[in-house]
């Protein structure tokens, strides 16, 4: 006998709790996770829907008391249907169970979102809304007219302050709105207004931006239209195209998403988004209360809202007939979620497109290896942009070699050519960006005289430094002793890289006194609208200098600066990460992409300990195609994604000693049942990050050539751990491809 656990209200906050029920023997091959069906409930067995999220043969209670499926619902096209599919195939990519994966997809309502606040926006103009205040002072009504006199001065205000502080009932307040002078709307609705400048047109576009549009309409006319991959170098105009693909599906009736990887650090452009389509836009963002974010995705359900800009969740969101998907910054690591299930927003994207027959566009100036190689198998189809806008050229670009800053006597974390452009810069009255490159920043041990690092040479990622000295590789676990005298040229000076913005800044200040200086980092943006009140004063030029980490390089348009120096180029070269290389390689392209963006000539410095790696030279030419020639030779050398498939099974526990025990247990379960599928085994390790929290983590690696193999080799291990109790109180990941 088979048995269905059942939700019968996916919307629900309490979305965990579930009711089991008996699956009729007709029906067995046909009820599986995610099939709506029609059951009995409650005491009268009122005839419902609910949706199954485990099938099972051991029931949770007395067998006589289950209560049987009536049949599978009609499953018509409707927006929860597709997004319960959704649901399943996020299940069977990236492992997790039923539930998870429907709290990831689907907008739950929360109780919260009974207290979220409304405002009252002025819709009538000045003149109108004046006739009307001489007409209620004329009849003594004060409060109506002290409202309608404010409502003159202001575009909109705070619903509970007009009802307090001028005296207003809601009636009063609905009977304007009828009137057509007002609208009232949920405070998170206007979350976009915050940033609503005069509207703005449309962007004409160049006659490359025209050749690009064209080329995405010939491929969205065939048959099976493939994803779009937008390649444009820094200040090409993507966020342009954007623009007009979204205009066009709303002209359609049609509704768009675009995810940008936070909107805190694409705060300018998704101003310009604000500003073209006004109240059509609704924006997520990480400082919503679960409320606000449930009030923004009904805006999406009821049609108030047509363009939803936000993080990965942003994805989720319920239109009833989406058109568009654009996932901005596609190669963003912010995409991928540390939660489970574990998924990628740029591989859900194109799932959801197939699904809902939307189109969907991927676009970086510094594409993802996983999104060219796509290209290059014809999976996805490329669009390029090779101009910058306006024809702007793309800034001179400088290597300075550290090692020989070194052995002229130079030991500032400033090189003298950036010192002399720096210099040259201020008394210009121009602004410069300071790119501290402390990405994926491990501990990694290197020489400031030859530039050599060590690392692991199993798994060709840089080794970590642990509190006690001793260096880790977080792949396969192996270790070694602490290294005091560098193993290549015999020099002590090797160490780790330990400078920070603060120090950074204060060097500054004594090496131009005068200068106007800002700090971009975790500490200085703390707050709610610190970004934006940064990002703001560095526009308006009150400041001269501007210095953070990668926060400072994406996405931003600051016409004024001609100077980007990155200090300490390498130290997101050698994490200890496989893709380390690649993320180098983009943090360097966007970063020496935001000079010279305007009239002026832009130039950079790369500051580097290894001048001659392939990823430093290929950011400073600006060359791609280069660098993912180099690279993809590398992965599919060393057997990384996307050249083949792994999958990672992360494990953490209170007790160390009970958690190496089941990871011993794991991996001979693995080692047996991979030998057919021929897979590598890698692991168990130390996670870079080994205790948080007093929970000890592992991990283990999986490699292989066939992704579905590697899929049939995460269920087999769901189920081994099911029936192992060992693993019961234990909390486990799985992740694809990461």
């Amino acid at each position: 006998m088979k048995y269905a656990d059942v939700i019968v209200d996916i919307s629900a906050e309490q979305l965990d709790r579930h009711f089991q029920y008996r699956i009729p023997k007709t029906l067995e091959k046909e009820v599986c996770p995610g099939v709506p069906v029609e059951i009995p409930f409650g005491a009268g067995n009122k005839k419902i829907r609910g949706y199954v999220v485990r099938v099972t043969d051991k029931p949770d209670y007395d067998p006589k008391k289950i209560k049987e499926i009536f049949s599978l619902c009609e499953q018509g096209e409707n927006v929860e249907n597709r997004m319960i599919e959704l649901a399943v195939w996020i299940r069977k990519t990236y492992g997790c169970t039923m539930i998870q994966a429907l709290r990831t997809v689907l907008p739950i309502r929360q109780k919260t979102e009974r207290h979220v606040a409304k405002i009252i926006v002025r819709t009538a103009e000045t003149g109108e809304i004046l006739s009307h205040a001489d007409e209620e002072k004329r009849k003594n009504h004060k409060a109506r007219e002290r409202f309608l006199r404010y409502l003159s001065e202001h575009e909109q205000a705070e619903y509970s302050s007009c009802v307090k502080e001028l005296k207003l009932n809601a009636a009063v307040i609905k009977n304007f709105e009828k009137e057509g002078l007002i609208r009232i709307q949920d405070k998170t609705a206007s979350v976009s207004m915050q940033i609503l400048g005069e509207r703005r047109n449309l962007p004409i576009l160049t006659g490359e931006q025209a050749r690009v549009m064209d080329e995405i309409h010939r491929e969205w006319e065939e048959d099976e239209p493939r994803p779009i991959l937008l390649h444009g170098i820094t200040g090409s105009g993507k966020t342009m195209i954007y623009m007009h693909l979204i205009e066009e599906m709303l002209r359609a009736g049609k509704q768009a998403i675009l995810l940008v990887p936070e909107i805190a650090l694409t705060y300018q452009n998704v101003q310009r988004f604000c500003e073209c389509f006004q109240d059509k836009v609704a924006i997520l963002h990480s400082r919503l209360s679960a409320g606000e974010k449930a009030q923004q995705f009904e805006r999406a359900r009821n049609g108030s809202a047509s363009i939803m800009i936000g993080p990965r969740s942003a994805l989720f969101a319920p239109f009833p007939d989406l058109g568009l998907i654009i996932v901005d910054e596609e190669q963003e690591s912010s995409y991928h979620s540390e939660m489970t299930p574990r998924y990628h927003a740029r591989e859900t994207a194109v799932k959801r497109g197939q699904l809902e027959n939307a189109r969907v566009v991927l676009g970086s100036a510094t594409p993802s290896l996983e999104a060219s190689w796509r290209c290059e198998k014809g999976i996805y189809r490329k669009v390029e942009l090779n101009c910058r806008y306006g024809r702007h050229g793309l800034p001179a670009v400088y290597i300075t070699d550290m090692r020989e800053e070194l052995k002229a006597g130079n030991r500032s974390v400033f090189g003298r050519q950036l010192l002399t452009l720096l210099g040259e810069c201020l008394d210009r009255k121009e602004q410069a960006l300071l790119f501290l490159n402390r990405r994926g920043y491990a501990g990694f041990i290197s020489c400031r005289m030859c530039g050599y690092v060590v690392k692991c040479p199993h798994c060709d990622v840089s080794m970590t430094m642990h509190r006690d000295g001793r260096l880790v590789c977080h792949y396969c676990g192996r270790s070694k002793s602490p290294v005091n005298i560098c193993p290549s040229c015999g020099s002590p000076y090797i160490s780790a890289f330990r400078a920070g913005t603060q120090q950074i800044e204060e060097l500054l200040h004594k090496e131009f006194p005068d200068a106007r200086i800002l700090r971009m980092d975790m500490d200085t943006t703390r707050h709610k609208n610190d970004h934006e009140q940064i990002i703001r004063t560095f526009s308006e030029h009150q400041a001269d200098i501007l210095i953070g980490t990668q926060m400072i390089v994406k996405g931003h348009d600051f016409p004024e600066v001609t100077l980007v120096g990155a200090l300490a180029a390498d130290m997101s070269l050698f994490s200890a990460d496989y893709r380390s290389a690649e993320r180098t390689f983009q943090l360097l392209t966007q970063a020496v992409g935001r000079a010279g963006r305007a009239e002026k000539i832009g130039c950079a410095v790369i500051q580097t300990y290894h001048p001659e790696h392939y990823a430093i030279e290929a950011a400073a030419a600006q060359d791609y195609d280069a660098f993912y020639q180099q690279e993809i030779g590398y992965r599919e050398l060393m057997g990384y994604p996307p050249a083949q498939s792994m999958l990672a099974i992360h494990v953490s526990f209170g007790d160390a000693e009970r958690l190496d025990m089941a990871m011993e247990y794991l991996r001979r379960f693995l080692e047996r049942i991979a030998r057919k599928a021929n897979a590598q085994i890698i692991g168990p390790a130390d996670e870079a990050v080994a205790r948080i929290n007093d929970m000890y983590r592992r991990v283990i690696y999986v490699k292989g050539e066939n992704e579905q193999m590697l899929k049939s080799l995460r269920e087999q291990t769901e189920q081994y751990i099911e029936i192992n109790k060992g693993f019961a109180a234990m909390y486990i990941q799985y992740d694809f491809n990461a």
